[in-house]
């Protein structure tokens, strides 16, 4: 078993490489560790490597592993899809989410996020494959719906989030990221900087079509237990 130190090493040195190579600068683009389904002594490892950005899909999941490890200081980014009754935990456990395709979920995280908090930042989920059945925002809506979100005062919009169909073919992947930066960079909104795309599978062509935050987790930690 490849041990998680060389894992860390060699994926940083795979996203050093490829935003080179499409001419990003090195801190253009940034890890979120995907830790769903793994240990916390897992998390515990990379966080000692410096990796201080986590996501979480589930919940449940994600509140043992907050709590356990809240004097490390970690940012946490909800990216699963996101149910009502839970945007009340969310609002208040994490940083940021990456998952909004709802305006009613918008207006209860904001609602519920606690007075003393920073804003929450959150990142607008298109359904870039035009997938039927699945998350995300429709493409030609995703103007209006951040119009929408303009009024929220406890959420800062950052940016666009997609998990594309999968694609084996790299030509094919970087299509469809392109397609999300191409509605990207049409938005004029204050801190709208981000674009949350690409998982292990096809980091390289997100990376190519402006990914700003990338999210790994087979490739950083292995295989899930």
């Amino acid at each position: 078993m490849v041990p998680a130190i060389d894992r860390y090493q060699k994926l940083a040195q795979r996203l050093t490489a490829a935003a080179r190579r499409y001419a990003r600068s090195d801190d253009e683009v940034q890890l979120l560790a995907v830790s769903k389904r793994q240990s916390i002594d897992a998390i515990k490892r990379v966080a000692a490597y410096g990796q201080r950005k986590f996501g979480e899909n589930y919940l449940q999941e994600a509140e043992t592993k907050i709590a356990a490890l809240a004097t490390l200081g970690l940012e946490w980014h909800f990216i699963g899809q996101l149910q009502s009754n839970k945007t009340r935990a969310v609002a208040t456990l994490f940083d940021w989410v990456h998952s909004v395709d709802r305006l009613k979920t918008a207006q209860r995280l904001n609602d519920q996020r606690p007075d003393l908090a920073t804003r929450l930042n959150v990142c607008v989920e298109v359904n870039i494959s035009g997938e039927s059945g699945k998350g995300g925002v429709a493409v030609n809506e995703v103007p209006s719906f951040i119009d929408s979100l303009v009024s929220l005062p406890r959420l800062q919009v950052r940016g666009l989030m997609a998990l594309p169909a999968p694609e084996s073919d790299f030509e094919r992947q970087r299509r469809s990221f392109r397609r999300l930066f191409e509605i990207f960079r049409e938005i004029d909104y204050p801190a709208f900087d981000t674009l949350s795309m690409g998982t292990s599978n096809d980091f390289e062509a997100a990376i190519a079509e402006g990914a700003t935050i990338v999210r790994i987790g087979t490739a950083l930690f292995g295989p899930r237990e």
